[in-house]
C-alpha cells in the first residue's frame, strides 16, 4: 500500500481500537490457559484427589473443547453475529473458569475444562477476524502484533503464571486470574462491537453431517495424541479403536468438505500459494512453540528437580523479551521483506533449540538464560509478518474462513507436536540407555572401582552390611544411568525441534512477496 491510498484511509476510531483490544485480551486468556496448568498440574491433581495417567485429561479435556470449535467459529458467527457470539462465549469462559477452581473431582474437572476450552476456543479466531475486517490494510500489522502477543507470548508465560499463583495462592487461582482481564474483555465488546442481525437461516443449510464428522474425528484424534504414548500406542485397544475412528471421520469430513456446496471449512483456500504454505508453516510453527514449552518444564521438573514457581521462573525469560520485540514488528515489516523477517526469526528460534543440544546434569537456570532469550527474539518476529503474507489475497468476505483454518492448524500442530516429542523423548531415552548400560559392565575395571567405592560410602553412612551396601551401590549406578540418558533424551528432543523448525522455514521460502507494512494482509 503506497502513501496515497493509506492517507485517503478514514481515521481508525477508538471504538474500533477498543473492540481489537477486548477481543485480542480474549485470545491471549485462550491460548493462555492451554499452557497455564502445566506447572501446576500434580497439585491440581491432588486438589482433586486423582494423579497419574487420569491427570493428563485436564489439559486434554481444554484442548478438544478448543480444538473443535475452532472451525466452527466462521458459521456459528455468522448465525448469531460475532457480537452476540464472541460476548456470550467470553461470559460461559469466565463462568467455567470460576467453576473450575471449584472442582472436587476428575469428572467434574474434565466436563468443566472441556466447557471452558469449547467456550475460549472461540475467542482465538475471531480475535484475528475482528483485526483483519475492522482495521484498514494500513493498520493490520499492528493488530497482528497484537495477536501474536496472544499465539506466541501467552504459551511461552504460562507456565510462569501458573507456578506463581500456585505456590502463592493454591492452584484454584490458576483458573480465577481469568476473571478480572475477562470483565474488563466483556466491558469492552459490550461497548466497541458493531451489532449485527442474527440469522437463524444458515442453520438451515448447515454442513450438519460434516459439523459431526469433525466433531469426532478432531475428538478422538486428539485424546489419541495425549494419551497414546500412556498407554504404548497402538499396542493398545483403545487407542487403536480411536485411532482407526479418528482416521475414518476425519477422512469423510475433508472428502465431503470438497463436495459439499456450503464447506463448514473453505480448504480450498489452501490451494492459493501464500496461505497455502504460510499455513503449513504456521501448522509447523505450532509443532515448535507448544513442542517447546512442554519440553522445558518437563526438563526442569524432571531432570533438575524444579518446583513450580522455580519453573515459572526459567520460563519468564521466553516471554518477556517478546513484550519488548512485538510491538515493534510492524516497524521492521514498513522496511524488511516479510518473508525474511519469518525466516529469520525461525532460523533463531532453531538456532535457541539446537543450543539445549548438549544438556548435562549441570544444565540449569543460569546455562538456559542465553538459549531462552535467544528462542524469545526468534519467536517474536515470526508470527506478526507470517500472518500478514499468508492473508494476502484474502478477501475480507474469507476472513472469517481464513481466520478459522489458518489458527486451527496452529492449534493442531501444537497438539501434535506435544504427543511427538512426548514419543520421541521416551524412545531416545530408552535408546541411549540401552547404549550406555554395556559400557557398565563388571567387566569393566573403571565400573567395578566405582562400585568399590560407592560400597565404601554407604557402608560409612548406615549400611554396615558389605551386601547390602553393594546393592545400594548398584541402584546408584543405574540411578546415573537413568539420569544421564533422560538428560540426552530431553537434548535430542531439542533437536527433533530445530528441524521442524528448520522445515517450516523452508515452506517461507516459497511464500510470494507481500506489499511492506500492513497492506500486506489484505
Amino acid at each position: 500500500m503506497n502513501a496515497a491510498e493509506r492517507a485517503a484511509e478514514p481515521a481508525v476510531a477508538l471504538k474500533t481500537w477498543i473492540a481489537v483490544g477486548g477481543a485480542l485480551i480474549g485470545a491471549f486468556m485462550a491460548v493462555l490457559n492451554i499452557q497455564i496448568t502445566n506447572a501446576s498440574l500434580p497439585y491440581i491433581e491432588g486438589g482433586i484427589s486423582t494423579g497419574g495417567v487420569y491427570g493428563t485429561w485436564i489439559s486434554t479435556a481444554y484442548l478438544i473443547g478448543e480444538i473443535i470449535v475452532i472451525p466452527l467459529t466462521d458459521f456459528l458467527s455468522r448465525v448469531f453475529s460475532l457480537r452476540r457470539y464472541l460476548i456470550v462465549n467470553t461470559a460461559l469462559f469466565l463462568l467455567f473458569s470460576a467453576l473450575c477452581g471449584q472442582a472436587t473431582n476428575l469428572s467434574e474437572m474434565i466436563v468443566l475444562r472441556a466447557l471452558q476450552g469449547f467456550a475460549g476456543g472461540v475467542m482465538i479466531p475471531l480475535a484475528f477476524t475482528i483485526v483483519m475486517t475492522m482495521l484498514p490494510p494500513s493498520k493490520h500489522a499492528v493488530g497482528l502484533a497484537g495477536f501474536s502477543l496472544t499465539a506466541t507470548f501467552a504459551p511461552s508465560i504460562g507456565p510462569t503464571i501458573g507456578g506463581w499463583l500456585t505456590d502463592n495462592y493454591g492452584w484454584p487461582y490458576v483458573f480465577y486470574v481469568n476473571l478480572a482481564p475477562g470483565a474488563v474483555m466483556l466491558l469492552a465488546l459490550w461497548y466497541a462491537l458493531p451489532r449485527a442481525r442474527m440469522r437463524f437461516d444458515l442453520l438451515r443449510h448447515a454442513d450438519w453431517l460434516g459439523i459431526a464428522l469433525m466433531a469426532v474425528g478432531l475428538a478422538a484424534f486428539q485424546t489419541v495424541l495425549d494419551d497414546g504414548n500412556v498407554y504404548n500406542w497402538l499396542d493398545s485397544p483403545f487407542i487403536a479403536r480411536l485411532s482407526l475412528v479418528a482416521a475414518v471421520a476425519l477422512s469423510a469430513f475433508i472428502v465431503r468438505e470438497f463436495v459439499t456446496p456450503e464447506p463448514l471449512l473453505q480448504f480450498r483456500l489452501l490451494g492459493r500459494r501464500n496461505f497455502g504454505f504460510g499455513t503449513l508453516s504456521n501448522f509447523l510453527l505450532g509443532f515448535a512453540l507448544y513442542g517447546a514449552a512442554y519440553l522445558m518444564p518437563e526438563y526442569l521438573a524432571v531432570a533438575q528437580g524444579f518446583d513450580a514457581e522455580q519453573i515459572g521462573q526459567v520460563m519468564a525469560w521466553y516471554g518477556i523479551p517478546q513484550l519488548v520485540i512485538i510491538p515493534l514488528v510492524p516497524l521492521l515489516m514498513k522496511r524488511i521483506d516479510s518473508r525474511l523477517l519469518v525466516g529469520a526469526g525461525l532460523l533463531v528460534f532453531a538456532a535457541s533449540c539446537f543450543m539445549n543440544l548438549n544438556l548435562d546434569q549441570n544444565y540449569a537456570a543460569p546455562q538456559l538464560l542465553l538459549p531462552n532469550i535467544v528462542r524469545a527474539v526468534g519467536q517474536a518476529v515470526v508470527l506478526t509478518p507470517l500472518a500478514a503474507i499468508a492473508m494476502l489475497g484474502i478477501a475480507p468476505s474469507e476472513a472469517g474462513a481464513a481466520s478459522g483454518l489458518f489458527n486451527m492448524t496452529r492449534n493442531l500442530g501444537g497438539a501434535i507436536g506435544t504427543a511427538a516429542i512426548e514419543t520421541f523423548f521416551t524412545k531416545r531415552e530408552q535408546f541411549h540407555s540401552a547404549m550406555i548400560t554395556p559400557h557398565v559392565s563388571m567387566l569393566e575395571p573403571a565400573t567395578r572401582h566405582r562400585l568399590a567405592g560407592l560400597q565404601q560410602y554407604f557402608m560409612a553412612h548406615g549400611f554396615p552390611d558389605p551386601a547390602a551396601a553393594l546393592h545400594r551401590a548398584v541402584i546408584a549406578i543405574g540411578n546415573t544411568i537413568r539420569a544421564q540418558a533422560t538428560i540426552m533424551g530431553y537434548g535430542d528432543s531439542f533437536a527433533l525441534l530445530g528441524v521442524v523448525l528448520l522445515a517450516s522455514a523452508l515452506a517461507v521460502a516459497l511464500l510470494r512477496k507481500g506489499a511492506a507494512a500492513g497492506g500486506a494482509a489484505h
